[in-house]
């Protein structure tokens, strides 16, 4: 009873943080999440919640990465493959190994393979955490998709590198040659075991419940889809893969199957809704359990730090916090702007040179998250010879004194930076949307009047009444003129902005006309003229078209 009046509790909580958030829009949500944590976990009221690692891996991290793996374009993260695995893998491996080197030389006492396990510790970044910061900033659509790109890989790199830092540490040895092979077997496996998986879930719902069931089957496919990244995550550990990794090639391979399935319209609208629900829930519930650790985390090194120089210990730990932070920072924008030189230096294509602006907002959204904080509490407790792990409280505190440094100066830096910042308009995304329009208009006016021929023939031998026949070529008419006003929208003749303008205003009529709809509806259920079920009915109708014209579920207004 216990624990399922502590899930409501934090339901609870992660609900009132998002709307908190709202009223406080200078607040990334991250953090207003992480104060509300902290002060639930304050001895006055004393709310307990522990965090297991790889429970938190299997019940957060993978479907959240499986998310935003599903969501990630693929053309896209082809393009930018490059630059994705330059940060992902090479950045991590430079982090390690730069900043591992740096941290032993600020604690002499630790052994280097445990300052290398901090490092890898800390060389994961959390795109939530940026989304979340810049999501009102003119950040480039180049820079985000890079970023997330990033964020999906980096997350197994950095702990691949972090079990070889801790095996090293807890042997005393440590092979390039065997890591590297590992690390090549690890995450290989993981991405053909994720891709396995998948390729199964879309065999099963194609080939046995969809063939049956058809669009009856939407609830039970939902269901399996939502179990999906963590049949990944499961099988990859068992077989010593990397879940992770698992997650994010299963969000990958539905993301490609899905391609196909053009005609599964209350499928694609309702897991929607869904992962949207879940998203926001794990999301607010990873922070909020990062707020809830804070007071413990800080206690225990408190009590057990390396240096103990009385009143001073609190504010040298701090100091500790924010030199490693800032040699993290320094190294990613070393590596960046080494990685761009480089690219400009010795590639076929030609591109701007990235402003120092972009440089330093990729700089400041390298931020540490949940991901670290799963890592450092999976440190162990103890060495082989039965001796506690070294510092293992002080390297847990210092791993969350980073998420906390990078997540304020993010939120402090990333808005100065990428203020006011001037977006070229992106020509090419737009021309193929005009293009992709035109095309589906020409497609449908060709169907229709195949529709029409086919049905007309029909009508005819089946003698239906002429009332009956005109109708049926006037509602064809009136679809033809409408595709045909959509073509005529599309003419290549008409600028971009002035075309972008005709659409909007558009868009806006019909969504105002849309809410007239709804209100006479709710008025009239009010006056007790339709009941429940109609007004159900019709609502949804006018929802769906609303949220068609908007793109978002959430701009409908009832």
């Amino acid at each position: 009873m216990d624990a399922v009046f502590l899930v409501l509790i934090l339901l609870l909580i992660a609900s009132a943080t998002g709307v908190a958030a709202r009223f406080l829009p200078a607040l990334p949500t991250p953090l207003v999440q992480i104060a509300f944590g902290v002060l639930l976990a304050l001895p006055g009221i004393g709310l307990n919640v522990e965090l297991e690692p790889e429970l938190f891996l299997l019940v957060f991290i993978a479907p959240l990465l499986f998310a935003d793996a599903r969501r990630f374009p693929q053309r896209e993260f082809m393009v930018l493959r490059g630059p994705i695995l330059a940060l992902a893998l090479g950045l991590v491996l430079f982090t390690v190994l730069g900043v591992g080197a740096f941290i032993h030389w600020l604690f002499p006492a630790l052994a280097l393979p445990v300052c290398f396990a901090l490092a890898a510790i800390l060389s994961p970044t959390d795109a939530v955490a940026v989304s979340a910061i810049s999501g009102r900033l003119p950040v480039p659509p180049r820079l985000m998709r890079i970023l997330e790109g990033e964020s999906l890989m980096n997350d197994a790199s950095g702990l691949v590198a972090f079990k070889f830092a801790v095996a090293a540490a807890l042997t005393g040895t440590f092979s390039v040659a065997d890591a590297t092979l590992g690390f090549f077997i690890i995450s290989v496996g993981g991405l053909a075991v994720g891709a396995a998986v998948a390729l199964v879930f879309n065999v099963i719902r194609t080939r046995l419940i969809e063939r049956h069931l058809g669009e009856g089957s939407t609830i039970q496919i939902l269901l399996l889809l939502l179990l999906l990244p963590f049949a990944a995550y499961l099988l990859a550990e068992h077989f010593g893969m990397s879940g992770i990794l698992a997650a994010v090639a299963a969000g990958m391979v539905i993301n490609r199957t899905d391609l196909k399935r053009e005609s599964q319209v209350n499928m694609r609208m309702q897991t929607k809704s869904v992962w949207e629900m879940l998203e926001f829930t794990l999301n607010a519930l990873v922070f909020l359990l990062l707020g809830f650790q804070l007071p413990d985390i800080v206690g225990g090194a408190l009590d057990h730090s390396l240096h103990d120089v009385g009143d001073y210990e609190f504010l040298r730990l701090l100091g500790y916090v924010a030199v490693i932070s800032i040699a993290l920072l320094l190294s990613r924008f070393v590596w960046i702007l080494s990685a761009t030189w480089l690219q400009r230096r010795f590639s076929k294509e030609r591109r701007a040179a990235l402003s120092m602006r972009v440089m330093l907002a990729a700089t400041l959204a390298g931020i540490r998250g949940t991901i670290t904080l799963a890592a450092a509490l999976s440190l162990p407790q103890l060495m082989n010879d039965g001796t506690p792990f070294p510092a293992r409280e002080l390297l847990i505190f210092l791993a969350t004194g980073v998420i906390m440094f990078t997540l304020i100066t993010g939120s402090i830096g990333l808005p100065l930076v990428l203020k006011n910042l001037d977006l070229p308009r992106d020509t090419h995304e737009f021309e193929e949307e005009r293009r992709a329009r035109i095309a589906a208009a020409e497609a449908a006016i060709r169907r229709i009047e195949d529709f029409h021929h086919q049905r007309a023939e029909t009508f005819t031998r089946e003698h239906h009444s002429e009332e009956f026949i005109i109708a049926f070529n006037d509602i064809s008419s009136q679809l033809m003129t409408w595709y045909r006003q959509r073509l005529e929208l599309g003419d290549t003749t008409v600028s971009t902005p002035r075309l972008e303008a005709i659409r909007s205003l558009e868009r806006e009529t019909r969504v105002e006309a849309l809410r007239a709809e709804r209100r006479e509806y709710y008025r009239l259920r009010g006056k007790h003229h339709i009941n429940d079920d109609v007004l159900r009915k019709l609502v949804r109708e006018v929802d769906l078209a609303e949220t068609a014209l908007t793109g978002d579920t959430g701009h409908a207004h009832h």
